[in-house]
């Protein structure tokens, strides 16, 4: 099976590159950004930064863990096979609008560039299966052989 034609090395690399430097942001903002505050209005801020911080850390981790997939096919660490079967992008979870609402301006729009991010990848995660599943498995035509071979019996 041919490499496929929507997605190129240099791609996957430009992405793997943005999603590191998210990583290293969200890294930055989340563990290194105490609420040092006391109070209701405090422990809402620092419940809003665990939770959005665990979403958007999970986000990320996750488009990179595409990513690196998709680098190791085209190093030749994968096959195509172990590719399609083992690099599905979970689905986004995304955040939540009170605790958006709670968080300084930087780190809502680190959370929304890491939306955008995953976004990207769904969709060409989607468009590149798209390409698979639109032509019948080896299967399938066997399948469709015997079928007509024994219907003339």
């Amino acid at each position: 099976m041919g490499r496929p034609s929507d997605i190129s090395q240099p791609i996957i690399e430009a992405l793997y590159t943005e999603a590191l430097v998210l990583a290293d942001e969200a890294r930055q903002v989340f563990d290194l950004n105490p609420v040092r505050d006391t109070g209701d209005a405090a422990d809402r801020v620092r419940m809003a930064l665990s939770v959005e911080g665990l979403r958007t850390t999970t986000r990320v981790m996750h488009v990179l863990a595409w990513l690196l997939n998709h680098r190791a096919y085209f190093n030749g660490e994968l096959s195509a096979l172990q590719l399609r079967r083992y690099s599905k992008l979970p689905a986004d979870r995304l955040s939540e609008r009170a605790n958006l609402a709670l968080l300084e301006y930087p780190t809502r729009e680190l959370i929304h560039d890491t939306e955008a991010l995953h976004a990207r990848i769904a969709r060409l995660d989607e468009a590149w299966r798209e390409g698979f599943e639109m032509q019948p498995s080896a299967v399938h035509r066997l399948r469709e052989r015997l079928n007509r071979s024994f219907a003339g019996y």
